[in-house]
């Protein structure tokens, strides 16, 4: 069950409250060292209508950030167990390659401190809980170190929470452009508005439709096995869906692909490559001939070899002969060629 904030307001006007976070704002008007010196900036004058609309609210809500980053410097956070935390009910990232950037995280968090402040909402029905906004790398970290973790609480619905988590983001390292559809899909899941969700990622109604569609048309699990994929852009997501929309037996050879531990060790990126030529359907073979010879040279026959049609005309004197001989090796033939598949 997701949150959903009372009143009329819209998710914009709601975002003052990112000015006053709960734990900060007694202690941020308790001296003036303590109170954000950054000047506001003007605004940039936009388009009229609905896109000029989305821009400044967009804007104002990174300049909100902002002051809450220089409130939080003052002094305002608290600290939180990491057990008590949850992570943010609109998961928007995949596992990375490689976990030596968070190995990396974890021993500057041991040696130097936390020196951001995560931020996190309370549970909106576990009661005494809390739920990431942003900083799950860094909660993850402190949970492994086993400490506590500097957070700053705020009061926020869930279609704020993924307008800042989706504007945090941008800030940071960009989302692949499968994890922006997973984290859309997510997000329509939970009934969170079209509205929201394009603010959440910056994007108009044509690339929400594309992102829609691929997590329609290719399962969740495959996506996830597959990974991030960073060096994969929308082309060919679409490409990898709709042929698996298309042809039943494409998803059967893409999960029997990612199944094999060899090709799960590899980078996301090589992953995605594989399951897209298993998908693939083989080039029509031309139709070819091979002669067939006798020991001493001798053409006794001939196979005609073409797409899902092999056909055998041997010399009538050596045709009964060769026709039970060729019954009589045809199980073994069969079991070595399946087993050659791997569907031995």
């Amino acid at each position: 069950m997701m949150s959903k904030r009372p009143g009329g307001k819209s998710i914009l006007a709601n975002f003052g409250s990112f000015s006053q976070p709960e734990a900060a704002a007694a202690d941020a008007a308790a001296s003036d060292e303590q109170k954000p010196s950054t000047p506001s900036q003007p605004l940039a004058r936009v388009g009229a209508g609905v896109i000029g609309a989305t821009q400044r609210s967009l804007s104002e809500l990174r300049e909100e950030r902002d002051s809450l980053r220089a409130l939080v410097d003052a002094g305002g956070g608290s600290e939180i167990d990491p057990k008590l935390i949850d992570p943010s009910p609109f998961p928007d990232r995949l596992p990375d390659d490689s976990d030596a950037d968070f190995e990396a995280l974890k021993k500057l968090i041991l040696e130097e401190g936390q020196k951001v402040p995560i931020q996190v909402r309370r549970h909106p029905i576990a009661e005494g809980r809390f739920q990431v906004v942003y900083g799950h790398r860094r909660w993850r970290a402190a949970s492994d170190l086993g400490i506590k973790v500097k957070a700053t609480i705020l009061a926020l619905s869930d279609s704020e929470l993924v307008v800042a988590q989706g504007i945090e983001n941008a800030a940071r390292q960009d989302l692949s452009w499968i994890e922006r559809a997973l984290f859309a899909w997510r997000m329509d899941e939970a009934g969170i508005k079209a509205r929201d969700i394009r603010a959440a990622l910056s994007i108009d109604d044509p690339e929400l439709a594309r992102l829609r569609s691929v997590c329609r048309m290719l399962p969740v699990d495959v996506i996830e096995t597959i990974g991030r994929a960073p060096k994969v852009g929308r082309p060919r997501w679409v490409a990898l869906a709709s042929v698996v929309s298309e042809d039943e037996a494409a998803l059967g050879r893409v999960r029997k692909t990612l199944s094999d531990d060899k090709v799960l060790q590899r980078p996301s990126d090589d992953r995605f490559k594989l399951a897209l030529a298993a998908v693939k359907k083989p080039a029509a073979r031309p139709r070819s001939q091979v002669e067939i010879r006798s020991p001493a040279g001798k053409v006794v026959g001939k196979v005609t070899f073409s797409s899902g049609d092999i056909r055998f005309a041997v010399s009538t004197d050596h045709a009964p002969a060769f026709s039970a001989f060729v019954e009589d090796e045809l199980p073994a033939l069969l079991e070595k060629f399946f087993a050659r598949e791997g569907e031995g």
